[in-house]
């Protein structure tokens, strides 16, 4: 940060009017920027006269802007299009302006010492902003539609909007954060915020615009849509969607390469269920799910009656036993002494033998 000023050519999100000479009526967002970071602002006199105080700052600017912009990048988002721009700024530092012996990220690092330190604490730039949810679950932020949880339609919610993100609170607590949109009347939601709904409505799942976005980032993967296929060709369509549904709840509690295994391990054993499933993504986490993938591949140890095992396989069946280290070692050294429970016995079956006795002879 310089230690002096930093000249400005009297910016709109900054410069609320332009007064006399050069004090300007500043916005407040921008005083307390200024306050933060601890500098001056120095603006310069509009039209030609102010020209040369801005020294090649223009001219670079359309140097950059026709080199390196010139067509539009094409780009998903807008942290796509940041990345693109930190790259061009890395390979600017090797370039020399004209006339010069040195390059630009040399003469950066000539000047670093003069620099003043940057606060521990990054300046939050984002805007509070208070919008109520709607029917549909969404909320509406500068012309754009964000999903939240369905439990917050008809509440209003505080909402951080900044450069790249929009971030949704419930409290302290983020529910949502969302890309930020930079088309008007678009929208972005989250599969994860209409699943209560869905699963009192499974119909509904397969047309749902929020399915088909999970599906376009990725986020329903092929195998969802294997699991959704076999769960509705074991229970039928209504209750094989709410099956998925509860699948894709168990995503806020486990992760979702866990979760991914277990369906594929549900899938391959040709059992689908949502207890077996989080069974599974559970110890895909805990790391005991090798032992398992032995056992379904059949490269573990034999079975004891390896004729019948061989019988059935070759029927179309398959047994699977469980490994002998998988069960928890018996910590007796000895069997225990039963005769005492013997004699009990015997007791028993002599009483019961005289009163047979009994009732025969009266």
């Amino acid at each position: 940060m310089p230690s002096v000023h930093i000249r400005y050519d009297n910016l709109k999100p900054a410069v609320k009017q332009v007064l006399f000479g050069r004090l300007r009526l500043e916005s407040t967002r921008w005083a307390s920027f200024k306050s933060w970071y601890q500098f001056s602002a120095f603006y310069c006199a509009p039209g030609e006269a102010g020209a040369h105080e801005k020294g090649g700052v223009e001219h670079e600017g359309g140097r950059f802007r026709r080199k390196h912009l010139v067509p539009p990048p094409q780009v998903d988002s807008l942290a796509e299009l940041n990345e693109r721009l930190a790259a061009i700024d890395v390979a600017e530092d090797a370039r020399h302006i004209h006339g010069r012996p040195t390059s630009i990220g040399f003469d950066f690092e000539a000047e670093r010492d003069r620099l003043r330190p940057l606060p521990d604490d990054d300046y939050d730039c984002g805007i509070d902003l208070t919008p109520t949810v709607a029917r549909n679950s969404r909320i509406t932020v500068r012309q754009g539609y964000y999903s939240v949880p369905a439990k917050f339609i008809g509440q209003k919610v505080r909402v951080k909007l900044r450069a790249n993100e929009l971030w949704v609170f419930d409290g302290r607590q983020v529910v949502a954060r969302h890309p930020r949109l930079t088309r008007r009347y678009t929208y972005h939601d989250f599969l994860d915020h209409y699943l209560e709904i869905l699963l009192v409505k499974p119909g509904a799942f397969a047309g749902a615009s929020a399915l088909a976005q999970a599906r376009a980032e990725g986020g329903f993967t092929k195998v969802h849509e294997a699991f959704w296929a076999a769960a509705k060709q074991k229970a039928g369509d209504r209750e094989g969607t709410r099956m998925l549904i509860e699948v894709l709840l168990l995503h806020r509690q486990l992760p979702a390469e866990a979760l991914v295994k277990a369906m594929e391990t549900c899938l391959r054993i040709g059992s689908v269920s949502t207890d077996l499933v989080a069974i599974e993504a559970r110890k895909a986490m805990e790391g005991t799910d090798d032992d398992d993938a032995e056992l379904l591949t059949g490269d573990g140890p034999a079975d004891d009656a390896g004729g019948e095992s061989a019988g059935q396989e070759a029927a179309g069946a398959r047994v699977i036993s469980l490994h002998a280290r998988r069960l928890p070692p018996d910590p007796r050294t000895t069997l225990p002494d039963m005769s005492k429970y013997d004699r009990l016995l015997n007791l028993g079956t002599a009483r019961e033998t005289s009163q047979n006795q009994k009732g025969q002879g009266a």
